[in-house]
């Protein structure tokens, strides 16, 4: 290289190193999902897990080395503005800049943002744009540096859009969104993008011939979840505005760069498969972030270690977040189950039952409330006798005795029900009639004794986006597929006992006499049984989630494994979670034995090993425990080919089977409502037990005739 070239080249490196890596985020969600939670709140400031959702993203950029962000906001500026100011990342020496951008008024899609953002001129080069409700781990500066050097032999390289593996069934996929991305194998370009929604139903896409031309290696993923998070060239914001039918990032932007025959830019996909990363763009995917967020999954973005709002929080087994900034008084009498954050100076009163939930900061439920997998916003009361499910409940609201919340209701701030008021699920409540003219002549008030309205069910008459139409969501609706992490049990004789199979009790030590408790002295009762229970649940979603995103088989055995040593419970109960687990996933195929088989062998090939990476030990303890959960109808035939592939895949071994089967008690079961089941199953095995045996009597007539 000529010396006038190889210095213009080492300058350009050292300015590139020295650029500062800027981000974009777009703070209107230009949709009512939220409302009418977010009738005067900006969907950027809805909290989660008590955090401003803002402060969740900037949390995330920081994570990557961002310095320079912009806030791109147009409704209730001055929250925003707020927000920002109050932000630790806005602090002196946090070595992030960040400015907000107010936009215009009639800005009401991420197009017309975009284009808004252009006029500004305050993007240099490649920066990080980044949708407002996103919550993620995800190394983006990793993906800043795989984009830089693509774009230094492809100069039409224009965005890499981060995308997260996920199984079909992953709660934060849900239904209502989702997308089929079709890729290059080998250099991840994006050559086909189609959103899809639930409704109409959509069973197939087409793909242009043309777009695979090419391509040797294709992959078409329809497994991904959309993180919300593009690493983009500057030249993005340019062609927005020379293109004002664009108005979705991904439905118009994406699709209409790949389709474009005058553009020839390239679009790429950066799977991630470490880290978390999901986008809270309904109340369906914020409740189940926010339990994503409970559970750990979103590592290191936890309650007690790195919260984004600066507040600290104890870390109780179970995943229960107690606060420690203000005092928390829970009653002697009172549960609070797995997966539970309560905020600073909350009050749970006597025989209150608060589980799979979070409390905001200041609020009060009154003796003998339930709260089941719901979100209380700061200072919301509940009185007592009430009962509230899958709901959201917004800031100062207050719900008199004997109330009734349904599944899947939004409440709005100020709003006040009741006394013994029944909600129906999936209601909307706001202190205020609709602003829109039609919804407010078909509000209903609330009544007597209440301050608020019902908002009628819009009509889709008027709606052109399919996604938003009020039958695609319903699949986005906290609630919508009666997810608990808990399933609930009538069981209530005592206070020190489980309430439920996955909860168990906060309670005040025996020893305690002032019917009050500030954090520091906080008690776990429990006995081994509860362990056990305890245990069930979290290997449940454990296993799920490894399922759901592929994990390697030593990455699960090796959550297990913790898991079994947090709980101190016994090997046989981590053994009882992997094989029930393995035959809850085996699909009943009818009248079609061959297919059947070949379902068994797939899902056993694939987690069999996990039961040997877990040190079994005993096998027919494993024959056993396949025999107790094939005890139930339609799966005794199933037993002999599980129990065959267990063999071929060296999970159990031929002794094993043969000494379960000569056990008196495997023609019974551990269950006497189940023996008859367990008989068959019995039956079953045994035709592959005598099988093996005969095997063996053959082999060993074979070895004589040999001598």
């Amino acid at each position: 290289m000529p010396p006038k070239a190889a210095k213009a080249k080492e300058v350009e490196d050292v300015q590139e190193e020295q650029d500062v890596l800027q981000a974009l985020i777009l703070a209107d969600s230009f949709n009512e999902r939220f409302k009418p939670l977010t009738t005067g709140l900006p969907r950027c400031l809805v909290p989660v897990c008590n955090a401003p959702l803002l402060d969740w993203t900037f949390e995330s950029l920081a994570l990557a080395g961002v310095q320079e962000i912009f806030v791109l906001c147009r409704s209730h500026t001055d929250q925003v503005q707020e927000a920002i100011r109050k932000s630790r990342w806005s602090q002196p020496g946090s070595g992030i800049k960040i400015a907000p951008i107010v936009t215009q008024d009639n800005v009401f899609s991420v197009g017309a943002a975009m284009r808004d953002v252009y006029a500004h001129q305050v993007i240099k080069s490649d920066f990080v744009l980044v949708m407002g409700d996103v919550v993620s781990s995800v190394r983006i500066d990793e993906v800043v540096r795989e984009h830089k050097a693509r774009r230094k032999t492809n100069k039409d390289a224009l965005m890499s859009i981060i995308v997260k593996e996920a199984g079909a069934s992953h709660r934060t996929r849900p239904r209502g969104e989702t997308s089929v991305f079709v890729l290059d194998s080998d250099t991840a370009e994006v050559l086909h993008y189609e959103g899809v929604a639930a409704v109409p139903e959509t069973t197939r896409v087409s793909i242009p011939r043309e777009k695979l031309k090419g391509h040797r290696n294709v992959d078409i993923r329809n497994d991904l979840i959309d993180c919300g998070i593009d690493v983009c060239a500057a030249e993005v914001l340019s062609l927005f505005q020379d293109e004002f039918d664009w108005q979705d990032m991904r439905r118009h932007f994406v699709r209409g760069v790949l389709t474009s025959d005058l553009l020839m830019k390239n679009i790429y996909c950066h799977v991630a498969r470490e880290g978390y990363a999901a986008r809270v763009k309904d109340t369906k995917s914020y409740a189940a972030i926010s339990k994503d967020v409970l559970a750990r999954w979103a590592f290191p973005l936890v309650p007690d270690g790195n919260h984004p709002g600066g507040q600290h929080y104890e870390h109780l087994r179970g995943h229960r977040y107690i606060s420690q900034d203000k005092q928390v008084t829970l009653s002697r009498t009172c549960k609070v189950g797995n997966n539970t954050l309560v905020g600073g100076g909350s009050r749970i009163d006597d025989s209150a039952d608060v589980a799979a939930s979070v409390l905001g900061a200041d609020c009060v439920v009154g003796k003998g409330t339930t709260v089941r997998d719901s979100y209380l916003w700061d200072g919301v009361q509940l009185g007592a006798g009430c009962f509230v499910e899958h709901s959201i409940i917004a800031s100062g609201v207050k719900i008199l005795d004997g109330t009734r919340i349904g599944k899947g209701c939004l409440i709005g701030s100020g709003v006040v029900v009741g006394p013994n008021t029944v909600i129906n699920p999936f209601s909307r409540v706001s202190s205020e009639p609709p602003e829109d003219d039609d919804a407010e002549d078909a509000a209903t008030a609330l009544g007597p004794g209440s301050k608020g309205y019902l908002w009628p069910e819009t009509g889709d008459d008027d709606v052109d986006d399919d996604f938003e139409s009020e039958a695609n969501l319903r699949y986005l609706r906290i609630g919508a597929d009666n997810y608990s992490d808990e399933e609930h049990s009538d069981d209530e004789s005592t206070a020190s006992t489980f309430s439920s199979p996955a909860s168990s009790v906060l309670s005040l030590p025996e020893s305690n006499t002032s019917g009050q408790l500030s954090t520091p002295g906080l008690a776990l009762l429990g006995d081994g049984s509860s362990r056990a229970v305890e245990f069930e649940s979290e290997a449940q979603l454990s296993l799920e989630r490894a399922y759901n995103e592929g994990h390697r088989i030593e990455d699960a055995a090796i959550e297990l494994k913790t898991l079994r040593m947090s709980s101190n419970v016994e090997q046989r109960q981590v053994l009882n979670a992997v094989v029930g687990f393995i035959v809850d996933k085996i699909e009943l195929v009818e009248g079609n034995v061959p297919q059947q088989k070949a379902v068994i062998n797939k899902i056993v090939q694939r987690w069999g090993p996990l039961l040997n990476s877990l040190g079994a030990g005993d096998g027919e303890e494993t024959v056993e425990l396949l025999q107790k959960h094939c005890s139930r109808p339609k799966y005794p035939p199933l037993f002999a080919h599980v129990l065959s592939a267990f063999y071929m895949t060296d999970v159990v071994g031929e002794d094993d089977i043969m000494a379960w089967y000569k056990d008196p008690k495997s023609k019974e079961g551990d269950d006497e409502s189940k023996a008859a089941y367990a008989r068959e199953c019995w039956k079953w095995g045994g035709q592959l037990a005598q099988h093996l045996a005969a095997q063996e009597s053959d082999d060993d007539e074979e070895d004589d005739d040999s001598e």
